[in-house]
């Protein structure tokens, strides 16, 4: 199976040039059952980058771009009367499908923003009171402009704490800009070949779930988790659903790599992507000039490693 993702990775990397450490993280997340946020500026790739994924994975992919007017019902679907059946019939939402790629997801209104906290954590969506199971596999891969950027709307610590992961494409490289002016990093993603199908992804997570993890390690991931909550730099810490994620997250990277274990190796390369977004700066380490990053790097000082 590592071939397969090995050959998933080229596919998306044949497409979106020079980004090779976010697609591990992505294609990691998805196999550890996860949601991922993408917060960037527009236009360095961030909805490519989903696409692209949705064919080499071989995903039934739907997309909405979330503006003021959008409404809960175009997300999650509404019931219509039939006059010719005299009874109402109810219209799927975007959200059913396999990969659901919510576009600028902080331009929207909280209300519908709040339509997607049931489905991100369920995998159910409730319409007039009926509960209907989502397609198994599904992962949601949102976009979202810096805050600060013209109408946007801060997303609630609810709804943030679901995002499994939370990314930043950033700038291409000098190199890699040249070549996208050249025309030769942006291949076009009809080109993409399907490489796993949903029952391998299935069978992947199936794979995440039985990998071996030392005590040593859940006392790693949970201290680090505490941590968040004592250091001074923190105002605020990561919630238990944050445990998880840093988990089925080390898991995943341990897949990809072809091992059947997990070693601390792994859990350092995604502490920052997993629990940055669930974590908030105090007010003095922000006065001193810490940023986020400097924040996570300080955390992964202050707690020991198990040894390997």
């Amino acid at each position: 199976m590592k071939e397969k993702l090995d050959a998933v990775k080229c596919e998306v990397n044949k497409v979106v040039k020079g980004k090779e450490h976010v697609v591990e993280k992505v294609l990691a997340a998805i196999i550890a059952g996860g949601h991922i946020l993408m917060e960037d500026i527009p236009g360095v790739g961030k909805t490519t980058l989903a696409t692209t994924f949705a064919k080499s994975m071989s995903l039934n992919y739907k997309r909405v771009q979330f503006t003021p007017d959008v409404l809960p019902s175009d997300i999650l679907g509404f019931s219509m009367y039939n006059s010719a059946t005299k009874e109402f019939e109810y219209k799927e939402g975007a959200v059913f499908c396999n990969l659901f790629l919510a576009d600028e997801i902080n331009r929207t209104s909280p209300k519908t923003q709040s339509a997607l906290l049931e489905v991100m954590e369920e995998n159910t969506a409730t319409v007039d009171g009926v509960t209907r199971k989502l397609p198994d596999p599904f992962v949601v891969i949102a976009t979202e402009n810096p805050y600060g950027s013209s109408g946007t709307q801060m997303l609630p610590e609810s709804q943030l704490d679901r995002f499994m992961v939370c990314l930043s494409m950033g700038y291409p490289s000098h190199e890699d800009a040249i070549k996208i002016l050249q025309g030769n990093a942006m291949k076009p993603i009809e080109s993409v070949q399907g490489i796993l199908t949903i029952d391998d992804l299935r069978e992947l997570r199936n794979q995440t779930n039985n990998i071996f993890v030392k005590d040593e390690i859940y006392d790693y991931i949970v201290t680090l988790v505490e941590k968040t909550r004592e250091l001074e730099i923190f105002s605020a810490g990561a919630s238990p659903r944050g445990t998880i994620a840093l988990l089925r997250m080390a898991k995943a990277m341990a897949i990809l790599d072809g091992r059947s274990f997990v070693t601390a190796e792994d859990v350092q390369k995604v502490t920052k992507d997993t629990l940055a977004h669930r974590v908030k700066l105090s007010a003095r380490a922000k006065a001193q000039g810490i940023n986020i990053t400097t924040a996570m790097n300080q955390l992964l000082v202050q707690v020991q490693a198990p040894r390997s």
